[in-house]
């Protein structure tokens, strides 16, 4: 493979390689939780239009060899076109042209004989450039205001070269196998960096320097080694215009890191997150009155229609004392009126411990008459929804128990409280022990 294909193929290959991987990032930052910086290119302005001008000279930063000892300064100028397709990755097509010479002036051991200057028309040049966005000197901000860049690609550049005073506008078309040809057309890699300024939402001020490695040793008019290639360089200022919709920003401006900031930097955020904890606070206040009873009926203020009932007085499931009669009838056999059977974990089987207690209410009921109020609950532990239906299953096994000892089903009136009601802590084991329970009580 010759020094030729070689530039190509690399150049060609890196364009490329940044392409894909900018592409598959984007891709994935639609896609991902981090959508809140990046949701998208639609979101954004993606295109801009560049204007520049500057200094072209046949030496380049990195040195190398050269026909001629000194550079002139000479005017360059250009336009570029970029479409922006990440936060840190663009495509940019460039178009420049100007003038490149040089003299042989100070002379010394490299200065070819009978040479003594050049002058290159630089009839055009245009390239295709992969722009990577680097690095930004105000990071932590939501949108930078500073950029860093780096691009390479690949190009072609039309020139002509006179020597020695001559002027190349005066070649006529000499080039070309034919001799029909105004310039020579050659291949260069642009390799170069720079730093850009946000003026506004719209504009912005480019500072930059690009090397050109061209594919040829006649840049200047003289073929004086042939492995060795000529090269020019172009250092430039400019103006950046944003294009598109003015309610959109521009992408070459995001920050993908601002939402590590957003509670930092971001007030609305910020408002949200207290006003959030303020929400929690009343639901857990709410909760803890749910639980609140004040008179230690067992009823919690919210269900009690009897509140202040003195303590050690048997009441019923809205929190009213029950009537003497009742209590005495119920204090038969040893019962009191407010029968509490507990449960295991997140079971409505029935524990045999409970049947004497159950064959006495049985036996009351059968013999009185009268109805009975069952009422279900259960610790805090799962959702709601589930205990809801496990305290129903707990009232249900009560009622099963009775109507099979030979209480009629309209005697007895079942409900479920879910975690409502709590007698004890949720907080330990003991407490919530003795909330998995069904409460009986004569209606």
């Amino acid at each position: 493979m010759n020094y030729s294909t070689l530039k190509k193929g690399l150049a060609a290959s890196f364009v490329a390689l940044l392409g894909v991987t900018t592409l598959a990032s984007a891709q994935d930052a639609t896609t991902s939780s981090s959508a809140k910086v990046f949701g998208g290119r639609g979101q954004y302005r993606t295109w801009s239009l560049g204007v520049n001008a500057g200094v072209l000279s046949p030496f380049i930063a990195i040195g190398g060899t050269n026909d001629f000892t000194n550079a002139d300064v000479n005017l360059g100028y250009g336009i570029s076109l970029r479409k922006q397709l990440g936060h840190a990755f663009g495509l940019e097509g460039n178009v420049f042209r100007g003038k490149i010479s040089g003299t042989n002036k100070d002379g010394g051991p490299g200065a070819l004989p009978g040479l003594s200057s050049f002058e290159t028309e630089l009839g055009y040049s245009a390239d295709l450039r992969g722009v990577v966005n680097v690095a930004t000197v105000d990071f932590l901000r939501r949108e930078n205001s500073v950029n860093f860049f780096v691009t390479a690609g690949y190009g072609v550049a039309a020139y002509r070269a006179a020597l020695n005073g001559a002027d190349p506008k005066d070649l006529g078309e000499t080039f070309g196998e034919d001799g029909d040809k105004k310039y020579i057309k050659e291949a260069y890699i642009p390799v170069g960096a720079g730093v850009k300024f946000k003026v506004s939402e719209r504009v912005s001020f480019n500072l930059g320097y690009t090397m050109h490695f061209v594919d040829a040793d006649n840049l200047d008019g003289v073929w004086a080694k042939a492995t060795t290639k000529d090269k020019f360089s172009y250092g430039y200022a400019g103006l950046e215009f944003s294009l598109g919709s003015k309610s959109k920003p521009n992408l070459d401006w995001v920050n993908p890191l601002a939402l590590m900031y957003d509670e930092l930097k971001d007030p609305s955020l910020r408002n949200e997150v207290e006003a959030l904890k303020t929400r929690v606070s009343a639901v857990e206040k709410s909760v803890e009155d749910l639980k609140k009873d004040s008179d230690g009926d067992g009823v919690a203020d919210q269900f009690d229609k009897c509140p202040g009932t003195p303590a050690g007085t048997a009441v019923d499931g809205s929190g009213c004392p029950l009537p003497k009669m009742e209590t005495a009838a119920l204090n038969t056999g040893n019962l009191t009126g407010f029968e509490t059977i507990n449960f295991e974990f997140n079971s409505s089987v029935l524990k045999t411990e409970s049947y004497p207690t159950l064959d006495k209410l049985s036996s009351v009921l059968r013999e009185n008459g009268g109805k009975v109020a069952v009422n279900g609950y259960a610790s805090s532990e799962g959702t709601a929804a589930y205990n809801l239906k496990l305290s129903k299953d707990r009232a249900n096994s009560v009622k099963t128990y009775l109507v099979n000892s030979g209480v009629n089903a309209s005697q007895v009136v079942t409900k479920g409280h879910g975690e409502a009601n709590p007698i004890a802590s949720n907080d330990t084991e003991e407490g919530r022990i003795q909330n998995r329970r069904v409460e009986t009580s004569r209606n």
